[in-house]
């Protein structure tokens, strides 16, 4: 046992300061793109240009950046995707208001022949609408924030990408046009359907959200009831950026939970998953679990106590359906702070000190697996070697959130996301109170305490 062991509030901070670094640090500050990863000439990700914009307020707030050099990083991202090509070409950076996944880091075209994201583009303009609620001061900069952003969620066409049963589409290429894949399945496009049916321009019709939500599973494992979604990441990307606490839509109400609850449920079946442990993975336990999308020792056979073991490379794990090869993500157990710190404190402690070569100077890195063959007898298994930023920013904003409710009460004073939620026909706590400036409202402040005691 250290004798100077961090306390978790310490452990939290430093946590949050070490993983804000990878969006000061990976950065193209001509055009504000962010590298999709820490990897070798990588492309940038929109997605993690969203995580980043809407990370920027927290770095203001915590000191880590001036207020100055925030709005500064905002504006010229807001810049750049204001006067990008947006056509059906396919060198373009987006089309309809939406953009490609991957974009050059220089150029700002299209990358990898990716497609036009739905998903990551809700991402981006979620990420753009929070840094528009933070930088709200009447100061030239911050009303040009004001203005970009809300023009670049204009924009978006979400009538375009509606399918023929009423869903979503995840994306559109040049080359083929729309993707034969729909967004159905609890997963992260309850975000995307809320944005969409926010929207003042291109609206989704309210039945595309009843259409959704009739795709759902409800399950229950190891004694918890909840909408089934097998890796972690699912129950907590819409969870950065809108405050589930007390508000339930129609599926929500029936069931007597709501969304929130229904990730806390989903944080706490993963520890009971790891306790149980069938598959024998090496560490697996009640502070070794986080299973989620990510990359992974293989794609590889080994040996594992006698028996052949697949082991695989970049896959969204999940459980109790699987897949699993033994690799957990200590960022998915952080991301999960605010519906579980009874039992994320103290794992984040124990990934912490157990495991110091999991970390580096961004935080956690990606992922780690003690079942595959270790390269030396000083090293506990595979560890990744990247921090990828898709991973890097849920664990700045859900940390911050769980310190003060940041994002949580910026977004809660846009009217867009209220639109949103009222047209997919949630009802309750915040959404009934008024709001002040700042998004504060009457929503009971010990609610995250209250789910851990149930």
């Amino acid at each position: 046992m250290q004798q100077n062991s961090q306390t978790h509030e310490d452990l939290v901070a430093d946590l949050e300061r070490k993983t804000f670094r990878y969006f000061q640090d990976r950065v193209n500050p001509e055009n504000g793109l962010v590298a999709d990863s820490t990897g070798a000439n990588v492309p940038a990700s929109i997605a993690v240009v969203g995580l980043a914009l809407a990370s920027y307020p927290v770095g203001v707030e915590r000191a880590y950046i001036s207020r100055a050099e925030a709005v500064a990083k905002t504006l010229t991202t807001l810049r750049f995707f204001s006067d990008s090509r947006q056509g059906p070409q396919p060198n373009a950076t987006g089309y309809k208001g939406f953009y490609y996944h991957f974009l050059d880091m220089k150029t700002g075209q299209r990358d990898w022949n990716c497609e036009l994201s739905t998903i990551d583009t809700t991402f981006l303009l979620a990420g753009a609408l929070t840094a528009a609620a933070y930088f709200n001061r009447d100061e030239a900069d911050e009303r040009a924030i004001q203005t970009l952003a809300d023009a670049l969620y204009r924009r978006a066409d979400w009538q375009w990408v509606q399918t023929s049963d009423g869903l979503v589409s995840h994306g559109w290429t040049p080359e083929k046009g729309f993707i034969p894949y729909r967004w159905e399945g609890y997963n992260e496009a309850l975000l995307l359907y809320i944005l969409g049916l926010g929207s003042p321009t291109y609206p989704l019709p309210a039945a595309s959200y009843s259409a959704w939500a009739s795709t759902y599973r409800w399950e229950e494992f190891f004694g918890y009831a909840y909408l089934y979604a097998g890796p972690l990441f699912l129950h907590q990307l819409s969870h950065i950026w809108i405050d589930f606490r007390g508000i339930r839509d129609a599926f929500m109400r029936q069931k007597g939970i709501d969304y929130f609850e229904n990730s806390r449920r989903a944080t706490y079946v993963q520890q009971a998953y790891a306790i149980r442990n069938p598959h024998g993975f090496k560490g697996y336990g009640e502070h070794f679990w986080g299973i989620t999308a990510s990359g992974g020792p293989g794609p590889s056979p080994s040996r594992l106590e006698g028996d052949e073991a697949q082991f695989f490379g970049y896959l969204a794990r999940g459980v109790p359906y699987g897949p699993d090869d033994g690799t957990i993500c200590p960022w998915a157990v952080a991301a999960s702070l605010p519906f579980a710190p009874k039992i994320v404190l103290p794992t984040l402690k124990s990934l912490s000190e157990r495991y110091p070569d999991a970390r580096s100077e961004y935080g956690f890195k990606c992922s780690l697996n003690l079942s595959f063959p270790a390269p030396s007898s000083t090293h506990p298994g595979w560890i990744t070697h990247e921090h990828f930023g898709i991973n890097q920013g849920p664990v700045v904003l859900m940390l911050e959130n769980f310190r003060s409710d940041l994002i949580w009460r910026l977004m809660r004073s846009n009217p867009y996301i209220a639109n949103g939620l009222r047209r997919a026909g949630f009802t309750g706590g915040w959404l009934e109170v008024p709001m002040d400036v700042e998004g504060n409202s009457d929503s009971p402040s010990n609610y995250i305490q209250q789910g851990e005691n149930r």
